[in-house]
């Protein structure tokens, strides 16, 4: 996309004055979508550059992508060949770029295939109700090591490992066992030692984890696996051994996911005092090197071929690149054009990421950390528009409960031809992100834009519970889900309505899963918002948690409390209970395929919400399921959305939009 700095663009002299929200925009549901893809997983291999490009206009499909040396792009896999892992549900982690080949896990059987001589996908397991992840070569014994997940035992919790998978025979081992959940295997220079992480229940990856390392005998076997690090108290984020062998690993024990190196990590920690001991801190910051684990394969470091690290920090809502030399203590930043960057692959002396800007959306780009000179790999959209068009996020910290702050950025409307009529002030969408530990970032959103070019301005909050703030500011949420978000993104939009830039009688919300559960809950136990948008939300939580996935089977312990010990307050944060309640219009978009979520949740609040006579809608998409990747899919809930708020804000969209059934309006 080209763009330029909206901010300081005047208005045409012949603006037209219509309703916020009508404005015609050349920003089309169809243009968001058809010309967009999702990257992921850049690797860098030694004949080119690799990643993933989810595509809507493929129904989804993750193709596996390469850059030649010679600057040619190429599909490596075809339909109907998807390279996505169903581990965790959330998946990651599903394509490994080796000396031995590479390899990616196909969505549609769970099985391994790797690129035989032809470039044609050949099958490496053959074994049902299995899923992989997180795979990496061992060269020396002609095998890979990865997570593993068993889902062969009907009606009980999968079971998680980390196994061997012979390249000649397909055959799989299971190597480290006993923990709910491993993740990131990596082996030691001179193939003699593995690390990884574990964590059990009740805690997710971004509560507690543990470092382990063993020796690999010469048969492959691993030796007793020692602790090196990590507690249910301290969160861990990505084991990695230098070119001499030093074991190095991130860990929030200040209170911030900083770098550090592992002392000794052939001793192992014998005692809890040890593991304390056990770790070196490189260069101490209040800031973020680390992320929380929804999706395996996640990187923020990784080692130039003379030691030093190459890194990501997250500070301040911006994220940074930065070298820092073990040798000299130094930490030197790189300057980049990007406010924020992610899944970092180090190779001699360059890198790869995935980064965006407030202008641009996502890229792959290859810079060289010697010369400083980068390049743009690949883009996610194809898709230009005039500058003008494009609403800049503007970092606020705003007051909320209990005499704290909390973070989000503000997108004003953003339209040459258009002014609001005299007097008024736009409407304003609150956006919730998923997770909840997860955050949003100042980078170029197409459906963010989608919005402000129609006249709405737009705040997406990192209510407290959001990474990129913390360990503290992450533990906002523990035993408060439903109450700390909800009030955050309450207060995100009195700021805004204090400082007189958006209309307090034109207010909506939306969110995606744990972002809808925020929604439900605004409209449930607030009179606040005179909409809600919910994608996949939480209605029920106690029906969430006899109905949902092992990896977040144990989640809501720490965000709620221990069930069925506290089911009163299970039921007491579901808005499924306090429909009596709500007073505003509300539409509900659901996958009928969703696994994390299930359908029922949203069927069971419509259900309760159009008996009540609100303003509700439900839509249904077939074939999809925790998160839309079909574009016809994501096109239409754009598009019906749009038309719900002009329904109930009282305008008309620009756009020639199919109706929605909208009961009781």
């Amino acid at each position: 996309m080209n763009s330029t700095d909206s901010s300081s663009s005047p208005k045409a002299a012949s603006a037209i004055y219509a309703a916020f929200g009508s404005w015609k925009s050349p920003i089309t549901a169809a243009l968001v979508v058809g010309e967009s893809i999702r990257l992921g997983q850049p690797r860098i291999g030694a004949d080119g550059i690799y990643w993933t490009e989810g595509r809507p206009q493929e129904k989804g499909r993750n193709a596996l992508v390469r850059l030649r040396a010679g600057g040619e792009v190429e599909d490596l896999t075809a339909a109907p060949f998807d390279a996505a892992t169903r581990a965790h549900e959330y998946g990651g982690g599903s394509i490994a770029v080796t000396t031995a080949g590479v390899f990616f896990s196909n969505f549609k059987d769970q099985q391994v295939y790797t690129l035989d001589a032809s470039g044609q996908p050949k099958t490496v397991t053959q074994t049902d109700g299995l899923r992989y992840a997180d795979l990496i070569a061992d060269p020396v014994r002609g095998r890979l090591i990865g997570v593993c997940e068993d889902h062969r035992q009907s009606g009980h919790e999968p079971v998680n490992t980390l196994v061997s998978i012979d390249l000649a025979t397909g055959k799989t081992a299971v190597i480290a066992d006993g923990h709910d959940f491993f993740s990131s295997p990596c082996i030691s220079p001179d193939g003699t030692q593995l690390a990884w992480l574990t964590w059990d229940h009740p805690d997710m990856p971004w509560d507690g984890t543990e470092l382990w390392v063993a020796e690999i005998a010469a048969n492959g076997a691993l030796g007793t696996p020692r602790r090196a690090a990590g507690s249910n108290s301290e969160s861990l984020f990505q084991p990695a051994w230098s070119p001499a062998g030093d074991l190095h690993v991130v860990s929030d024990r200040s209170g911030w996911w900083n770098l550090y190196r592992v002392r000794n990590s052939a001793s192992g920690a014998a005692d809890a005092q040890a593991a304390d001991d056990a770790l070196e801190a490189l260069h101490p910051m209040d800031a973020e090197f680390g992320k929380p684990q929804w999706v395996f394969g996640m990187t923020t470091y990784g080692f130039t071929d003379d030691g030093r690290i190459a890194c990501l920090y997250e500070q301040n809502g911006s994220t940074h690149l930065a070298v820092y030399d073990p040798s000299t203590r130094t930490f030197d930043e790189v300057p980049t054009a990007y406010s924020t960057m992610r899944d970092l692959e180090v190779s001699a002396q360059r890198v790869v990421f995935i980064g965006s800007s407030p202008t641009a959306g996502e890229a792959i780009v290859e810079l060289d950390l010697g010369t400083r000179v980068s390049r743009i790999v690949r883009k996610s959209d194809r898709a230009e528009v005039d500058g003008r068009y494009v609403s800049i996020a503007e970092p606020i910290r705003f007051p909320t409960e209990g005499g704290l702050h909390a973070h989000a950025f503000f997108y004003p409307p953003a339209n040459p031809d258009f002014n609001g009529p005299d007097g008024t002030l736009p409407p304003l969408i609150v956006i919730a992100h998923g997770g909840p530990t997860s955050a949003t970032h100042s980078g170029f959103k197409w459906q963010i834009q989608y919005w402000t070019s129609r006249g709405f301005g737009v705040v997406d909050v990192n209510y407290g519970g959001s990474s990129g703030h913390g360990r503290a500011y992450r533990q906002r949420l523990n035993g408060q889900w439903g109450i700390v978000d909800v009030n955050d993104a309450i207060n995100a939009a009195r700021y805004l309505i204090g400082q007189g830039r958006v209309n307090e009688n034109a207010l909506a919300v939306r969110g995606g899963s744990a972002g809808g559960y925020l929604v439900l809950c605004a409209l449930a136990f607030h009179d606040f918002f005179k909409a809600g948008t919910s994608y996949y939300g939480v209605a029920d939580l106690e029906a969430l948690m006899k109905d949902t996935h092992k990896f977040e089977s144990r989640y809501m312990v720490r965000l709620v409390g221990p069930y069925p010990e506290e089911r009163a307050l299970f039921q007491a944060r579901s808005p499924i209970h306090f429909v009596d309640r709500m007073s505003s219009a509300m539409i509900l978009f659901q996958g009928a395929d969703d696994k994390v979520v299930p359908p029922n949740q949203a069927e069971s609040i419509y259900q309760a919400v159009r008996a009540k006579g609100l303003p509700v809608a439900h839509v249904l998409y077939e074939g999809e399921g925790h998160g839309f990747k079909r574009a016809e899919n994501i096109t239409h809930s754009l598009e019906a959305e749009l038309y719900f708020y002009g329904k109930v804000f009282g305008f008309e969209p620009a756009d020639k939009i199919e109706p929605v059934p909208i009961d009781n309006i």
